[in-house]
């Protein structure tokens, strides 16, 4: 066996580039951008007036004058206006071009407006509320960077600058494999020795928040069924997720099936609880990645997020910073495992504070419904209150 952090290197070493697609502008949510973006045009275009008013040349407020006839009117959209006597001035709307020999925009709140002509109020600044031709980015200036996730954010900017295909890196093809004659569908009524899927449904649900929708595939325990279908998954799949048959089970096959269809094996059995029995591989010939996960609810589950998820983020160049939480109990060391425990999480004097579950095992998935990730606690070292420890959040 292989302690957790080597397991984790020979993962990482294994990473891929799937390519890059063009999508349109809304299918990119939550991908990763695979390009970087400049500006088309200077942000702002334009003088853009921020409050709706007067517009007005602030030699005449410097002269002291506080009544301005009104020259025009100009909304939002509106090609450019004048002002054509500096002593005049112009009503404008907010989103309009400031109009040519205007440099101050005083608020309606501050004026009164009769009989077409507008006075102040009160006392007010020169050039002042406009938002200023590329104040935020100037042309040809970058604005995002690739590798960067795309959320509602980036949607807007991409917008701005015309782009109505965004080019991202392309996502994986996966097969999720669950293997056992004691699973059924969950619209069926399982009998005493039987139990509903769940594993894969799971990991179908998590792939999907990865913007991947993968092939589900259910195998029964017969070895020459079982190593058809698993080529054939290979065939047309960059990763596979493997749920169960990789213990030391007379019928956990899938350890000879790898071997036979060449997938090289880079560990199998890792010093950690839960998913002691995790299997890693490689299928060099095809470029297929292979994580068979231990049976177990839990195991499964976090394995795919201490494992799964840290490598694609990896292949997709998007690699994200390491969690801490803050314990809120002492917890007794384990000389040889590193152990992955269910917490629940709350924000306490601006800190995440972790409060452990009542765990009963692998397969409790209703400890695992309340967690909201796992504590990473490495063996040969007792932890107290008060100490920071790794978080990885589901």
């Amino acid at each position: 066996m292989i302690s957790h952090p080597e397991a984790l290197e020979k993962v990482l070493a294994t990473i891929t580039n799937f390519g890059t697609e063009k999508v349109a502008l809304l299918e990119s949510v939550n991908r990763i951008l695979a390009e970087d973006i400049f500006a088309d045009r200077d942000f702002p275009p334009f003088d853009r007036v921020t409050k709706d008013g007067i517009a007005v040349n602030s030699e005449a407020l410097e002269k002291g004058k506080t009544s301005f006839k009104i020259e025009a009117v100009y909304a939002a959209g509106s090609p450019q206006g004048i002002l054509n006597d500096p002593k005049n001035c112009v009503e404008i709307m907010t989103g309009a071009m400031l109009p040519k020999n205007c440099d101050s925009v005083i608020m309606y709140e501050d004026v009164e407006i009769e009989d077409g002509i507008a006075r102040l109020q009160t006392e007010v600044n020169a050039k002042i509320n406009i938002h200023r031709q590329g104040s935020d980015r100037q042309s040809g200036e970058e604005i995002l960077s690739k590798n960067q996730r795309i959320s509602a954010k980036e949607i807007g900017v991409l917008a701005t600058v015309g782009k109505a295909e965004v080019l991202v890196k392309k996502l994986p093809k996966i097969a999720i494999i669950s293997t056992g004659d004691e699973l059924v569908d969950v619209a069926e009524t399982p009998l005493p020795h039987q139990i509903r899927t769940s594993n894969t449904l799971s990991l179908f649900a998590a792939l999907e928040k990865e913007k991947i929708t993968p092939t589900l595939l259910h195998i029964r325990d017969e070895k020459e069924v079982m190593l058809q279908q698993v080529e054939n998954a290979m065939n047309n799949h960059d990763v596979l997720l493997l749920s169960g048959g990789v213990s030391k089970g007379k019928f956990d096959y899938l350890p000879e099936i790898l071997e036979e269809l060449k997938v090289e094996k880079l560990f199998h059995r890792v010093l950690q609880r839960p998913g002691k029995p995790l299997w890693f591989g490689k299928q060099h010939e095809k470029n297929v990645t292979v994580f068979s996960f231990p049976g177990n609810p839990n195991s499964t589950f976090v394995n795919f997020h201490i494992y799964f998820k840290k490598w694609l983020a990896a292949c997709l160049g998007n690699e994200t910073s390491t969690s801490e939480v803050i314990l809120k109990t002492d917890i007794a060391n384990h000389p040889t495992i590193t152990r992955y425990l269910l917490v629940k999480t709350k924000l306490e004097n601006g800190q995440f504070q972790a409060e452990l579950l009542n765990e009963n095992g692998s397969g409790d998935l209703i400890s695992l419904a309340n967690a909201d990730g796992v504590i990473v606690l490495p063996p040969e070292k007792d932890f107290k209150q008060g100490d920071v420890i790794e978080f990885v959040e589901f």
